[in-house]
């Protein structure tokens, strides 16, 4: 973390104050409430945080404006170490890019559906997880021969380099799926969509953000047949375990206040998808 005060633009302290004031609601339950600060945090510095650009209800950007179940676990967390949400400078984290956002110093936190892997551990630590998602599928609304990656025989899969979820295909069905990757999901979804792959392949938290969206409801569906676990971590520089703690305590009363549930209900709830119970945060 931080300890100095970035100066911003009026524009910027407009756009982070909305995001403030949609995000860290406080109150009665079903709402995200204002965090305390956790042992060892003090009010002021900044942050700059790592999430998706282009991820409905988990991670978006749209002209300036930040939403998501990641944009508001990370500006809760951010609360709870004294970071007021004015002074989170958001900075997009591709899942080909977030390992070296941290080594670089250009984020010091990335919520971005990161999954805790072995071998991304020996680059990176951990704190979480705050999530688990499975693997599963997106397809078209009226398709119902595929029922699940088995019956991918001789289709064509759409997911995106450098994923969990595009090694596991690799991995367990090469030379049986046809594997398309693409840099961003919402290439893979408007690929699919215009017919160039038969299915999507990614975490189903993701699947379900995209299949709740405004322009793509009513055309997508989520196959509910997950077929991995995914647990996700909120990445921090290797090395930073007092930064690993104040975050996992972040993330443990996240839960224990309803905030967690709330701010899942409030992303992804209108795609019918079932919210699962929380995971422990400091396991990873």
């Amino acid at each position: 973390m931080r300890t100095t005060i970035r100066r911003r633009g009026a524009s910027t302290l407009v756009l982070a104050a909305l995001v403030s004031t949609v995000l860290t609601a406080c109150g009665s339950d079903g709402e995200v409430k204002k965090p305390d600060l956790v042992e060892g945090a003090q009010q002021g510095g900044s942050l700059t945080i790592g999430i998706s650009y282009d991820e409905p209800g988990v991670g978006l950007e749209k002209n300036g404006s930040y939403s998501g179940f990641d944009v508001t676990t990370a500006t809760y967390v951010a609360e709870a170490l004294g970071v007021d949400p004015a002074d989170i400078t958001w900075v997009r984290a591709d899942p080909g890019e977030r390992e070296k956002l941290l080594e670089s110093g250009q984020a010091d936190l990335v919520f971005a559906t990161y999954s805790i892997t072995d071998e991304r551990k020996q680059v990176v630590d951990f704190a979480g997880p705050y999530f688990v998602a499975h693997q599963d599928l997106l397809i078209r609304r009226n398709d119902t021969e595929i029922t699940g990656p088995k019956t991918l025989h001789g289709r064509v899969l759409c997911s995106v380099t450098g994923t969990t979820s595009s090694a596991y295909v690799k991995e367990h069905y090469k030379g049986d799926i046809t594997l398309q990757e693409y840099p961003r999901y919402s290439a893979c979804v408007e690929a699919l969509l215009d017919g160039k792959v038969d299915a999507v392949t990614t975490d189903d938290l993701i699947l379900a953000g995209y299949a709740a969206e405004d322009r793509y409801r009513g055309k997508l569906k989520v196959v509910g047949d997950g077929f991995t676990d995914e647990r996700y971590g909120v990445g921090v520089k290797k090395g930073d375990t007092a930064l690993v703690e104040k975050v996992d305590a972040a993330l443990k009363q996240y839960v224990d206040d309803g905030s967690w549930r709330a701010a899942l209900e409030q992303s992804v709830g209108g795609s019918g998808y079932d919210i699962p119970d929380p995971p422990t945060p400091g396991t990873a």
